[in-house]
């Protein structure tokens, strides 16, 4: 048999299982030796710039006794995990004259903040965007759930979970929202190891929802699948500030639903024609079936809407352009903030990780800054919305 004959899906099958392998090997050795990621410690500066204080004040904590000592250095550089963090940031608000000052998470009376971050194309920044937003306000002192909706399931291997071994029968959200027998969605969510970050993972399984879903309609299985997603979180969404979906990269029933559960709304785009051209087919698209849901009954009020720019870069200039001519169209809800095109994301990213999980001196520190500073800008422009919608 020719090279050109041989059967199409046993070599798919080969390569899968080659990839699926190759991953295995890269995430033992990325994170020996039981695979399981963890989060790094914190210096001074990062610390006092999450606690919203300065070096100086957090250096006048410790001389003065107020908050425990931490891991210290032989030269005297203190180092903060997430825990003391917490504990650091417990403390400020017990003793600030106005309670809320340091703590800025949900007070009685208001609603659970539901974002999507979503696009029709692929390679828009929707994971890296949600992982990166989810991470910052954690560290914040937020307490967030992160609801992986794609069946690419790239949200949940960013967390150390590796989908096609660790939930190939059940525990993803798809099972929280299936239509036959549905599991609480208290049952498949999973601790990670980002302190304050909750995670419902998914896996290719989510895909059965779409296949589903039309049975579903035609039996008028109840609730219906726009608004599923709303009914399974209401279990839950006293145990968080914020919960964000990873939507995918197509606007199918899964998508819906996120959108039907939502109170906020992220659309990513790369400042290029042709992804301004595909995001104007899927603006076109997305309104026509949010009518068709909304006359449903479908609820479809939100706090906002924003165009968040992604893998911007500042010198290109028809980027620049373009960027230009989304201001001049959308006006403020353009975000302020755009998350740059940058190599140590890029790089972060080829360990699973983060940038707000590696450590500054493992890139060159110019590159390392210019990126954090940009998440940082994007993500204190997302909380100063999500501080507006519950009015603040």
């Amino acid at each position: 048999m020719s090279e050109n004959a041989i059967r199409i899906n046993e070599r798919i099958r080969e390569n899968a299982e080659n990839i699926a392998s190759a991953l295995e090997n890269h995430m033992l050795t990325a994170f020996a030796p039981d695979a399981r990621k963890e989060l790094r410690l914190f210096s001074a500066g990062e610390a006092a710039d999450l606690l919203g204080i300065s070096t100086s004040f957090l250096r006048k904590l410790h001389m003065e006794e107020k908050i425990e000592e931490v891991l210290t250095s032989a030269g005297g550089r203190r180092s903060y995990s997430a825990d003391d963090l917490e504990a650091i940031r417990s403390y400020l608000d017990r003793a600030a004259k106005v309670p809320g000052t340091y703590r800025k998470g949900r007070r009685p009376g208001d609603k659970v903040q539901v974002l999507s971050f979503l696009n029709f194309k692929g390679g828009s920044g929707k994971t890296t965007s949600t992982v990166h937003t989810a991470q910052r306000l954690a560290l914040k002192g937020y307490r967030v759930l992160c609801v992986d909706i794609d069946p690419q399931a790239s949200l949940t291997t960013l967390f150390g979970y590796r989908p096609e071994v660790d939930f190939t029968d059940v525990g993803t959200i798809y099972d929280a929202i299936r239509y036959d027998d549905p599991l609480p969605l208290s049952a498949v969510i999973q601790k990670t190891f980002f302190t304050g970050i909750d995670l419902a993972p998914a896996s290719l399984m989510l895909q059965e929802f779409e296949h589903e879903t039309p049975r579903a309609l035609m039996e008028n299985v109840q609730p219906p699948f726009f608004s599923r997603m709303a009914a399974t979180l209401a279990e839950v969404e006293g145990d968080y500030d914020l919960i964000l979906f990873d939507c995918p990269p197509q606007l199918g029933y899964l998508t819906m639903s996120a959108l039907c559960a939502s109170t906020g709304l992220f659309i990513t785009v790369v400042p290029n024609m042709l992804d301004v051209a595909s995001m104007s087919q899927f603006l076109q698209m997305s309104a026509d079936l949010l009518d068709v849901v909304s006359d449903a009954g479908a609820t479809m009020n939100y706090d906002f809407m924003r165009f968040l720019i992604n893998r911007l870069e500042p010198n290109d200039g028809p980027q620049q352009q373009v960027v230009a001519f989304l201001r001049n169209l959308f006006g403020k809800e353009v975000m302020t903030a755009s998350m740059l095109k940058s190599t140590a994301i890029s790089d972060a990213g080829l360990t699973h990780q983060t940038i707000y999980e590696v450590e500054r001196s493992q890139f060159n520190r110019n590159t390392y800054d210019r990126a954090v500073d940009s998440l940082n800008d994007v993500n204190d422009e997302v909380e100063s919305l999500i501080q507006a919608a519950w009015g603040r």
